[in-house]
């Protein structure tokens, strides 16, 4: 199920699960050079925020709302 985007002060923010395929697609965008420092910072960040996202959810949450008021 494809959830709606969040608007706030009239800009489009993405959601946790947005963020995270957009971290994925970023990553991909440097696999075909696995040392290039890019590539690494991309992986790692990728692979800790998809093991925490329970708590990446409530972030992006809180951001959200942060920049709401």
């Amino acid at each position: 199920m494809r959830q709606r985007p969040v608007f706030c002060r009239g800009v489009t923010v993405l959601n946790a699960d947005q963020l995270l395929a957009r971290l994925y697609a970023l990553r991909k965008d440097y696999a075909d050079d696995p040392e290039d420092e890019t590539y690494q910072a991309l992986h790692h960040a990728f692979l800790f925020i998809s093991y925490n996202m329970g708590a990446f959810k409530e972030y992006v949450k809180k951001e959200i709302e942060k920049a709401g008021e």
